[in-house]
């Protein structure tokens, strides 16, 4: 008798992104537009942040990167308001543990990680100016409302846990644009900059710009992870800070980082996307921030359009039975007075 079993599922998969040692190199935001084909954005103007032209999370920019430049006054805010949260519980590091470092990218043909565990990779003290790393990504988040409010069926979970876009199934209408709390996901519009180094036409000539007029965001490079790789900005970033794994494990070790940070007196270390109750049931993309996450541009408690719909639902049909009950009974009354 053959028996056959089922593949095992591979469990739901993140990122944990450390701005605490990204260098703001850009190096994420090339690799993602290179892997993905997205084209360049078309105004080519500098924002008022510095060395930042592509602004924001979108169609074209699936991995964002900015400086946030913050003086004395503000460092000195961030701090006081990190030692707040430590006094309201957030946990302090354990005596004699040892912070964990990123995982070898097995099954992927890259070279092991580099282990970081005897390197110092606390930021410098800067008290009178500083630069904040903002680096950004879709959250895909436990209860996506892009997922539930999409009525074509274009957006899927993937057995990894992400959600990804199917451009061949979108409409273009845009619902799901309104029902994502932190704005990552739009509509390709064309009238762009195209690239010229893509793959399949021929040299010299202007490539065309793919999905235009259909929702697209970042996908955590499904198409890589099928395949047993690392999404190409983790692949890609120098110093670590974006880190691809198990999403259970990247949150253990993000909090350990936490702690870690918080004995060496940076109490602004803090994150976001961790907190299975907040109003998006947590993220797959977990940020270590060492500010208050509107700094890096972070609604503050994200919520999921979508949330209440079982109570509205709920409180519509008792509503409803009311209204029935009334006109039944107006009814009744009516007729015996007759």
């Amino acid at each position: 008798m053959i028996r056959i079993t089922e593949p095992a599922h591979p469990g739901r998969k993140g990122f944990f992104t450390d701005t605490s040692i990204c260098i703001g190199c850009k190096a994420c935001e090339v690799a993602c537009k290179e892997w993905n084909r997205n084209p360049a954005d078309s105004d080519w103007k500098l924002s008022d942040s510095s060395y930042d032209n592509t602004t924001h999370l979108g169609a074209d920019t699936w991995r964002h990167v900015a400086f946030i430049e913050q003086g004395k006054e503000k460092i000195e805010q961030a701090r006081e308001s990190g030692r707040r949260l430590v006094n309201l519980g957030m946990p302090t590091r354990t005596p004699g543990t040892v912070p964990g470092v990123r995982e070898s990218n097995a099954g992927d043909g890259s070279s092991p990680a580099e282990d970081l565990s005897g390197v110092d990779t606390t930021p410098p003290d800067t008290p009178d100016f500083r630069w904040l790393m903002s680096s950004d990504v879709c959250k895909h988040c436990t209860h996506a409302g892009c997922l539930d409010v999409c009525p074509t069926g274009a957006l899927f979970r993937t057995e990894f846990g992400t959600v990804v876009v199917q451009a061949d199934v979108c409409n273009g209408c845009g619902t799901c644009v309104a029902g994502c709390p932190f704005g990552v996901i739009e509509r390709r519009k064309d009238g762009l900059v195209q690239p010229k180094t893509n793959r399949d036409f021929t040299a010299g000539e202007q490539a065309p710009t793919p999905h235009v007029g259909v929702a697209q965001k970042c996908t955590l490079c499904y198409d890589r992870l099928v395949d047993g790789q690392t999404p190409a900005c983790a692949q890609t970033c120098p110093t670590t800070s974006i880190k691809f794994g198990d999403h259970d494990d990247l949150a253990e070790q993000a909090r350990e980082r936490v702690r870690e940070l918080h004995a060496k007196g940076l109490t602004e270390a803090r994150l976001y996307g961790a907190n299975p109750n907040d109003g998006v049931g947590g993220t797959g993309s977990i940020f270590l921030l060492l500010d208050e996450p509107e700094v890096y541009g972070l609604p503050p408690d994200p919520r999921v359009p979508t949330a209440d719909l079982p109570r509205m639902f709920n409180r519509a049909s008792l509503a409803a039975a009311g209204m029935i009950a009334g006109v039944v009974l107006a009814f009744l009354t009516g007729g015996r007075r007759r």
